[in-house]
């Protein structure tokens, strides 16, 4: 077992008694060690293998207790009955494990698409492994933006700093070199030491993994304050929905248990047949059709290059109002190219060309496309030059200075952003290279940089100063530094853009760009793509604003330019404390927070590791459109869960109500338990195909939210009108057709199977049921219910389930009874969503 105290002791001994090597493992010894420690999880995945899932289809508290009072009955001798309704216990969980199953492998294999992967050195070759399978004595290169894959001594580094706030809560990066340190240093200082959950800001390393997952000290503070993820507005839905639930069933089964025993029925018949009702009126495929669904736009909206990694998200982005998004790369082409590099006169000048490319080339930090379109614009012989040091660029100086040897002396480079640079610069170089006190031309500069900016071009400034013969610098060294001259850079808008931000505006999602650039360049931008209101806040802004007045005014700006990364989190609460759903899009190390934030957090797949971990939601393509996509996608997934909450309460509640009220004045129970599950089951198999469903147009055009008072207004309103029809089936029973106990059985079975499945045809949509096509299967599987309720008393099953075969004028007068009840529930409907619709003019 290595020592615990690994950063006191020499890389040397740590590598040996890891049994590694600084060209890393073999395959088949990281093999074995992936069986001893486990996959490198310090929240270990829910994976359920099929043993647990099918359990979990009988986990409900009044299924096992139907089951217990079924085995009760084996011990009375009732056998038949029992079997009959453990069997259709049993093959109604079947269907749900079914459905969950191929949900669950579906989601799987999605989510190995946008996998994190790690450089680890295996079989003395660098290859890309998985995050999980890293073990202990895998060697590992990280570079900005990498995340740290486990706690690690560093072999070798440059120019490292890491963000550990999620570890010790230090706000600035922290810089870590090799070598070894005293035994007794505390965590927030050991700087040969990397840990998992930090990621790299700056610079490279080589580090030898020396504890994974659970073992590694933010798998043990995780273990200790596991908080449940953050419950999404869906989830939250479903929630009260089921304590909406929860309430009508147990008002419902106490009360009819108790009439029923008031009237002197047998106490288990009477138990029997109230817990029958109670799964009746519980949609217990709810947990199934909610997966089913989610795994289903999952796979629907995969097909549009866009990967869902928590599947809850799929609805919270079918509500999302607000889309919040930096500009490069998603508003514009993302190819920053070189336009102009030049001198204080606005004149093409060599040297500031060549001080950039010097800068660009020598930078070893995060890649980033400045710094390639600098070395891609042209090259230079630097043969003659050396780099001596250098001081990474960061959010909070928004410099980066290079050190660099020019033959006798030594010349240090800074570029970053204008004001920036400006703000460290004490005179200005002239293009025939002598020198100006910068106050005297600081106007002439910062005009030259508004009409370059209000042009749509990105510009940095660049700046440098001799030091002599010093061969280290710090952020102390950029001061009373020459300002050389301007970076022009220029990124076109995407042609498709305005047509998607239209889009997205008709679907009732508003854009907001959040960027670093300067106000001029956010607002040319914003024009460009089709962004009507140009009115812009800017980081100084914020910084002056106060949270009550920024909540107040987010709604009515839609550019925000700029901005430092803590201040997109600001934006985005503030816009949630405002009612809206927000969903943000990043991929950069400074997005991380703000992904956090987000009601919908959105990455590419091209992205640093730490913000495609953070994200809900992972693009294979980084374009608007492809949101765009995913929005339409789960706006179907959220209309398709809604749709079976429909069907399964407003039927359900009718036809349990009904039962309920008939075993108060028939000296007999309405249906027997076994009858009520076999319905139950009947009407459950064509709504478990809602998840192909094809849905309206108006369903997705707009953002969708739970909203439990109008599912109980529907519950009640259909609810009712089916308990009407039930009553009529009743009297037509009993009082037309003159049936016995077993006929009236029968009929009645027939009647509510039939009409609980063709009453889907009618809620499933607004529009009139047949100007609304539904799905194949949903039709298929509707009709195939339909014949078999009809034809089930036909069939030898008959006697076993205690049905009687129905004369033709029976199938007559309950055919005509469910085409009333058809045609009543498609005016009821239209009534009741225009009343709706008026009630929230």
């Amino acid at each position: 077992m290595i020592n615990s105290q690994v950063w006191s002791q020499p890389a040397e001994q740590i590598l040996r008694e890891l049994q590694t090597t600084i060209q890393g493992l073999t395959s088949d010894d990281a093999s074995r060690r992936l069986g001893s420690f486990g996959a490198n999880l310090a929240t270990p995945h829910k994976t359920f293998g099929s043993a647990t899932l099918l359990a979990h289809q009988f986990k409900s508290p009044i299924i096992l207790i139907l089951i217990f009072a079924a085995v009760l009955s084996l011990f009375l001798h009732d056998r038949t009955d029992a079997l009959i309704i453990l069997a259709i216990v049993v093959v109604s969980g079947l269907l749900g494990f079914w459905q969950e199953r191929g949900a669950t492998d579906a989601v799987e294999k999605l989510l190995a698409m946008v996998q994190i992967r790690v450089s680890a050195r295996r079989n003395k070759e660098t290859a890309e492994i998985p995050l999980e399978d890293i073990v202990p004595g895998d060697v590992v290169e990280l570079s900005a933006g990498s995340g740290v894959p486990g706690d690690c001594v560093i072999l070798e580094c440059r120019d490292l700093f890491v963000n550990e706030a999620a570890l010790t809560g230090e706000t600035y990066p922290v810089e870590k070199a090799k070598g070894e340190i005293p035994a007794d240093t505390p965590l927030a200082q050991r700087r040969n030491m990397l840990y998992m959950g930090t990621h790299v800001v700056s610079g490279t390393a080589v580090a030898v993994v020396v504890r994974t997952g659970m073992n590694t000290e933010f798998g043990q503070v995780s273990s200790r304050l596991r908080l449940p993820p953050q419950e999404t507005e869906f989830e939250r839905g479903v929630r009260r929905f089921g304590y909406l639930l929860m309430e009508v069933t147990l008002i419902l089964l106490i009360g009819i248990f108790a009439i029923n025993v008031a009237m002197h029925r047998p106490i288990l018949d009477a138990f029997m047949f109230s817990l029958a009702l109670a799964v009746g009126l519980t949609p217990q495929l709810l947990p199934a059709i909610i997966s089913v669904n989610l795994a289903h736009g999952a796979k629907r909206m995969a097909r549009e290059k866009v990967i869902v990694k928590r599947l809850a998200s799929i609805e919270n982005l079918g509500s999302m109002n607000v889309l919040c998004s930096d500009k490069t790369g998603t508003l514009t082409e993302g190819l920053v190219r070189l336009y102009k590099a030049l001198d204080i006169d606005g004149s093409d000048n060599e040297k500031v060309l060549l001080y950039a490319y010097l800068n660009s080339k020598f930078e070893t930090g995060f890649a980033n496309p400045i710094d390639e379109a600098i070395r891609n614009y042209r090259q230079f012989d630097l043969s003659s030059y050396q780099k001596l040091d250098e001081h990474p660029y960061d959010f909070v100086r928004k410099r980066l200075s290079i050190l660099v040897k020019f033959g006798d002396r030594n010349v240090m480079l800074t570029k970053g952003a204008f004001a920036n640079i400006l703000d460290v610069c004490s005179t200005a170089e002239k293009p025939d290279g002598t020198t100006v006190d910068l106050e005297e031309i600081r106007q002439k500069l910062e005009t030259h940089f508004e009409e370059l900016s209000a042009s749509g071009h990105r510009v940095l400034g660049l700046a440098y100063r001799n030091l002599g013969k010093e061969t280290c610098i710090t952020k102390a060294h950029e001061d009373q530094m020459t300002f050389l001259g301007f970076l022009v850079f220029f990124d076109p808008p995407k042609q498709s853009a305005v047509e998607t931000i239209r889009s997205l505006a008709e679907l009732g999602v508003t854009l907001k760009m959040i960027t670093g650039d300067n106000r001029l360049v956010a607002r040319s931008v914003a024009q460009q793509v089709g962004i009507s209101n140009l009115e812009t806040l800017t980081g100084q802004q914020l910084r002056e604003m106060s949270d009550e007045a920024l909540q107040a005014k987010i709604n009515q700006v839609h550019v925000f330019a700029e901005v430092e990364p803590n201040q997109k989190e600001r934006i985005l609460l503030a816009a949630k404390r405002a009612g809206n759903v927000v969903g943000y899009m990043g991929d950069g190390i400074n997005d991380t927070s703000a992904l956090h934030a987000a009601d919908v957090s959105i990455s590419v797949d091209s992205a640093v590791d730490v913000a495609k971990e953070a994200a809900d939601i992972v693009l294979l393509e980084k374009d608007l459109a492809a949101i765009l996509n995913g929005v339409r996608g789960g706006r179907t997934t959220f209309a398709n869960t809604m749709k079976y909450i429909f069907m399964a309460t407003s039927a359900n509640f009718g036809n349990m109500f009904s039962m309920a009220g008939a075993s108060l004045f028939l000296p007999f129970l309405p249906l027997l338990p076994h009858q009520i599950l076999l319905t139950n089951l009947f009407t459950d198999i064509p709504e478990m195909t809602i998840a192909g469903d094809s849905v309206d147009s108006e369903m997705v055009d707009q953002p969708q939210k739970w909203n439990i008072g109008f599912i109980r207004k529907f519950m009640v309103t259909f609810g009712i009108l089916s308990s009407v029809f039930d009553f009529l089936t009743f009297g037509a029973l009993l009082l037309i057709l003159k049936a016995g106990v077993a006929q009236f059985r029968t009929g009645w079975f027939v009647e509510s199977v039939v009409s609980a499945c063709l009453i889907v045809l009618v809620v499933r949509s607004r529009r009139p049921f047949f100007r609304a096509m539904p799905g194949r299967l949903l039709l298929l599987a509707t009709h195939a219910m339909v014949g078999l309720a009809i034809l089930i008393p036909f069939t030898p099953l008959a006697e076993l389930l205690d049905f009687e075969p129905l004369p033709f004028k029976y199938l007559l007068i309950l055919g005509a009874i469910v085409i009333f009840y058809m045609v009543t529930a498609e005016l009821a409907k239209a009534v009741f969503y225009r009343h709706i619709h008026t009630a929230n003019r």
